[in-house]
């Protein structure tokens, strides 16, 4: 079964020094009724305008996971970590017994978007801890490239829960095959361009903002569809 929800749909929260559209409950939204998918709770699309941020607060027993599409996004946390990532960069944050954290826009121009993801862990009272990985465009295009995953992928980021996720940068009439197994969950995000998804429900035109969220078995296909450039996506697999 696949449910199609538009960007429209999502939940905007407009402030003067951050734009967000919630994919689910977050924050000032609140609907019962689209509180999670599965173990993802929360999948924010956020642009921070320049040398604007969110002052350090704390998170425990969650997975977050950070994609920076855009700009440079500044992480500084109680671990004593601190980077600037870059566009293409994925962070994992395994929040835990605690972790107090910080992320800022240092750009005087330039605004900054990111993706956040937010994951329930297989298990409270983790040990926090933190890790970023770059992945180039290359290494991303006409594939679905594990980016992070609690189920031990090759090269991805490691998060506490059986969940993996995966970037594309899929190229006009390129096609991917997605296996979904019956037991498991996918959830699809359009970042940019155009794709068309199908499998035994039919096909689906997607357009950037939105997303697909599938359960029971799927062969799963996508296929890019946008008339310039490429399309750019999200794939999570969860249960």
């Amino acid at each position: 079964m696949i449910k199609v929800v538009t960007s429209a749909e999502r939940h905007t929260s407009n402030r003067p020094w951050i734009h967000s559209e919630f994919s689910f409950s977050f924050a000032d939204y609140d609907d019962p009724s689209n509180a999670h998918f599965g173990a993802l709770l929360a999948h924010n699309d956020n642009e921070l305008k320049p040398q604007q941020g969110m002052h350090e607060h704390p998170h425990h027993d969650l997975e977050i996971i950070t994609y920076v599409i855009s700009g440079v996004l500044r992480h500084q946390d109680d671990l004593g970590n601190q980077a600037d990532l870059q566009a293409g960069t994925v962070q994992t944050i395994s929040a835990g017994t605690g972790i107090n954290h910080s992320e800022m826009n240092p750009s005087e121009s330039d605004n900054v978007r990111f993706l956040q993801i937010w994951l329930l862990p297989n298990s409270p009272g983790l040990t926090p801890k933190w890790d970023a990985k770059f992945f180039p465009h290359e290494f991303r295009t006409n594939t679905l490239l594990p980016v992070a995953s609690g189920t031990g992928e090759e090269g991805a980021l490691t998060v506490n829960e059986n969940a993996t996720i995966y970037l594309s940068l899929l190229d006009t009439n390129r096609v991917l095959h997605y296996q979904q197994q019956e037991d498991r969950r996918t959830h699809i995000f359009l970042i940019s361009g155009n794709v068309e998804i199908s499998c035994a429900d039919g096909e689906f035109q997607l357009q950037p903002g939105d997303a697909a969220r599938i359960r029971k078995g799927c062969d799963l296909t996508i296929k890019g569809t946008s008339s310039e450039g490429q399309a750019e996506l999200v794939l999570i697999d969860l249960p």
